[in-house]
Order: C-alpha cells, then structure tokens, then sequence
C-alpha cells in the first residue's frame, strides 16, 4: 500500500520543493549551532572545561536562540507548510508571502545570532537591563526577534490560503486540516507576541523611547506561549504519523480530534500566570488563580496522547497484537520516524509529570532559579518536541527529495541514545535543582566551595548531555543528507496497516489509559517529594524575579 502524503509531497513542483527544502535546511543548522552551544555549556558546568563567565554565558545564549528561537519555529514553519501542501494535493498557495516569512526569518537569525557574538551576553531573552551600555547590540538583537515575529506573521499565510484553496475544492476541513489551521494561526498570534514584546526594547535602544518597564511580565506571557504551543504541532505531527506510518486513523472519529485540537485555544493561553510566581508584588489572588488555571495547561497534550496511542493499540491487537505490550512490537521500529516519535511520546510523560511541580505557588519561588528548570524542560524542548519535529523532517524531506536518509539502520537508534542522554540529563538536572544547584551560573562548583555533591550531579548533567547532543546531531545530519545531490535514493516505502479495517467488537486499549494514570500520579509523587525535600533543607529561600 502506498502512503497517501509521501506521494502528495512527491508531486508537488519544484518551487514548493525548494522553499520547504531550504526552510528546514536553515532549521537544522539552527538546531546544530544550538547544540554546539550547550554542549560548552554543560562541560563547563561539569568543570570539565575552563570557560570565563562571559564566554559561557555567551555559549548559553547561543544555545537559548538558536534551538528555541529559530530552530524550532523555522521546522515548524516548514512541516506546515509541507503538510498543508499535502493536505491540499495541488501545492502551495500565495508562495510569495511564504518566501517573504522565511527570508524575514533568515534575516533575523542573521541579526540575533551576530548581536550575540561579541560584547554582553544579553541571554535568550534580551533582557533590557543587560544592555544599558550597549544599546547599539540591543537595537540588533531585538531587530533580528521582531523580523522572526514579522515572519510568523507573513509565512502561515501561505499556508491559510492553501487550506482555503483545499476548502472550496473539497468543502470541508479533515481533522489534520483543521489542526494545521488552528497550528497556522497560533504561529501568527507568537508573531505578534513577539514584536509586542521587543519592539519596546528596540525603540528604547534607538532613543525613540523610555526603557521597557514591563518587559519581565511581558517576556513571562510570551515564553509561556512559545513553551506550550510546539506542543500542539508535535501532537499534529503524531497525529499525522500515526496515518501515513501505520495507515491508522482515530478510532473517536474526526469530529472528536477537532475539539482536542481547538482545546489548545482554551487551555494554554489562559495558564501563562504561574510564569510569574517570582514576582514579589504579585497578588495573592492572582497566584491562586494561576494555580488553577495550570492544572489545566496539560489537559489538551494528555488527551491527543491518549486518542493516539488508544487507536494506535486498538489497531494493532485487531491484527494480532497480544499481551500487555505484546502489540508494540508490531510497530516498525526500524524506521527512524517511528523511533523518533515513539521516543517523544515517552518523554512528554516525564515532562508533563515534572512541569506539574513548577505550577505550585509554594514550589515555583524555590525552584525557579534553580537547576530544576533546564532539567524539566529538557524533556520537553529536545525530548517531545526536537524529536518529534525531526520525526516529521525524516518523512517529508525525503518524499521531496526522492534521497534517503544517510545511514538509517544506525540512526534509527539516535532517538534511544538520546533519551537516556536526556534521562541522565534530565534526572541528575531535577535531583539538583531540588538540592538549591543555581541555573544562571558557569561554574556550578563555585571553585570548589559548593557540596561535592553538585559536582558530581553535574558530571551527570554533562555526560547524559554530550549523549544527548551527540545523538541529535547524529538524527539531523542524516537527515540534512536528503537534502545532498549525493544521497542515495529513498527505497520504495514499506506497506504499512490497512486503515479500512476496524478493531474488533470488545478489543479494549489499555496502555493508553494506564500510561495517563502513570502520569497523573507521577505528578502528585513528584510534587510530593518537592514539599518534602524543601522541607528539610536547612535554609529556605525564595527567588527573586525572572522566571525563565
């Protein structure tokens, strides 16, 4: 059987090619720059290097913008395009205003990465402060965000005429179409986010106004945004895996996968108040109120992770699948899209279950400043949302290429050395956050006057983050290799699950459901041991006002 999206991106022309082409090439130099960053990060923190402070605060903001900034919002400005595209069957509409979007974007790569390569370290998310005498390096900086924020206004555009060229030709929107609708106006409203957000500072560093005086709170709502909101594309990207890998579609229909998809709307934008659970002034209503509200900000991930591996399961014990787990072993592993993704899906679980820690308003103040925060999110940033937006790349690029990826029997194991690189880094990065390590500081050893202990959890930090880092490179150069004249060609595409046959009557899906429970108390759990630790150290101490 063939797979109705590789042959749609198969045929599309050759300029819808070459944009979405060029677009995730410049996203994985993106990512691979990034990397490089932190990998001196983490040996420097380990001890294993000896970096000036400046030098290493310099690496960190290299790492912050280029994967955070522009490597995850240029992939996934090329996956929706590509996917939109392939929704359509007939290319890209309004390709002008795509192009426009991605030479914006590829201008303000240019200016944030150059600002940063000289002078104060100004951090990923440009605080203004930093720059007080350097407004020349600010001016740059905030113009490179505002043309990223001006492309993610202009690019999903394109994509919005496509579906509404795919609407008037089929009068409605498939559940994927809909979802890269909802995914395409997310991008535009992180746009505006974005130049809302430093164009203040910008005109301040060209003396066209006063100092940003908000620019904390403001940085808290759009950093919760851009944290969140990948979610919803990785899930899309699921969601579309599922269909073109395995032939499966949702077993609770098109209707219901609209709703999980519009919840993102009603759920994530309203949670971003726990962002601001160090600012001192912050009344106490407000902190309950944010309380409240994040219990809800998993709610839409959880759910589309539940339709997904609920229909996935359903699908495969129709076909023989036996055992508890038995079924998984019938999922073909051995194609690097499906490694990658499985992977993801693991690691959103312990994301989610560790972000559930950081919206409690008692815990928030003591962990924010601490090495907890790089240890959750990780998990979250490369585990879900990386590997999940390289799933994707390694199944469109070469459908537009007609290239293989470079060595896919090896790197069909990247994704699992990268996961337990990230379980070292990640668990060792949590351990110690919750032991008071600092996460705004090169040397973590304070020249040896910091516990032994620290040391050693850094040493961890730093060797589960190599592997991490090594194993990321390792998945997007084989990737980046579709995009070489040189590559072999793409062997014909296995066959994969017929999607007209539906589960037997009284076949139940269980892993679903018990990995949801897993999760749900694995939140409680976590939180628990949090109050209790806090509780016997011997100095408690709240943090002091920039969250993220």
């Amino acid at each position: 059987m063939t797979r109705p999206l590789q042959d749609r991106l198969g045929r599309l022309s050759g300029s819808d090619r070459l944009l979405i082409q060029t677009m995730s090439g410049i996203a994985l130099i993106a990512l691979v720059l990034g990397i490089a960053g932190g990998i001196g990060v983490a040996l420097a923190r380990a001890g294993w290097t000896d970096l000036i402070p400046e030098s290493g605060y310099r690496l960190l903001t290299l790492h912050g913008v280029a994967v955070f900034f522009y490597w995850l919002y240029l992939a996934q400005g090329a996956i929706l395009l590509a996917l939109c595209a392939g929704e359509s069957g007939d290319g890209l509409r309004s390709r002008g205003l795509a192009w426009l979007g991605l030479a914006l974007m590829l201008g303000g790569m240019a200016l944030s990465l150059g600002a940063i390569s000289d002078g104060t370290p100004l951090l990923y998310n440009g605080t203004p402060e930093l720059a007080v005498h350097e407004l020349g390096r600010l001016a740059l900086f905030n113009v490179g965000y505002v043309l990223l924020g001006l492309g993610l206004l202009a690019l999903p555009l394109a994509g919005v005429a496509t579906l509404l060229s795919s609407v008037r030709r089929a009068g409605s929107l498939s559940a994927t179409g809909f979802a890269l609708f909802a995914w395409a106006g997310f991008l535009g409203v992180t746009g505006f986010a974005l130049i809302y957000v430093f164009a203040p500072g910008l005109f301040w560093a060209l003396g066209w106004g006063g100092m940003p005086a908000n620019h904390s709170t403001n940085w808290h709502i759009v950093f919760h945004n851009m944290h969140y909101l990948p979610l919803m594309a990785t899930v899309i990207i699921w969601y579309v895996l599922m269909q073109d890998l395995l032939g499966v579609k949702s077993v609770f229909g098109a209707r219901f996968s609209k709703l999980v998809f519009a919840a993102y709307l009603v759920f994530v934008p309203p949670t971003s108040l726990y962002h601001m659970f160090l600012e001192p002034d912050l009344p106490g209503a407000v902190r309950i109120a944010g309380s409240l509200l994040s219990l809800f900000v998993s709610v839409p991930t959880l759910t589309a992770f539940l339709i997904i591996v609920a229909s996935i399961e359903l699908h495969a014990r129709s076909r023989g699948g036996r055992g508890l787990f038995g079924w998984i072993r019938m999922l073909p592993w051995h194609e690097p899209a499906m490694a990658a993704a499985g992977l993801a899906m693991v690691n959103m679980a312990f994301g989610i279950t560790l972000a559930f820690v950081l919206i409690q308003a008692d815990l928030a103040p003591l962990l924010s400043d601490t090495f907890f925060v790089p240890g959750y999110f990780h998990f979250f940033t490369v585990g879900t949302v990386s590997l999940s937006l390289l799933a994707a790349l390694a199944l469109i690029l070469p459908a537009l290429s007609g290239r293989g990826l470079a060595l896919p029997r090896l790197v069909r194991f990247a994704p699992h050395l990268a996961t337990l690189g990230l379980l070292a880094f990640g668990g060792a990065g949590v351990v110690a956050g919750y032991l008071g390590v600092p996460r705004r500081v090169i040397d973590a050893g304070y020249g040896g006057e910091a516990p032994a202990l620290w040391s050693a959890l850094m040493g961890w930090v730093a060797a589960g983050g190599v592997l991490m880092a090594l194993a990321l490179i390792a998945f997007a150069l084989s990737v980046a290799a579709t995009l070489l004249p040189l590559q072999a060609r793409r062997a014909a595409p296995p066959p994969h699950w017929d999607a007209v046959v539906q589960p037997r009557p009284g076949t139940a899906a269980l892993i679903g459901p018990l990995a949801v429970l897993v999760i749900v108390l694995g939140m409680y759990g976590a939180t628990a041991a949090g109050f209790q630790i806090m509780r016997s150290l011997p100095i408690a101490a709240a943090g002091g006002g920039h969250a993220h």
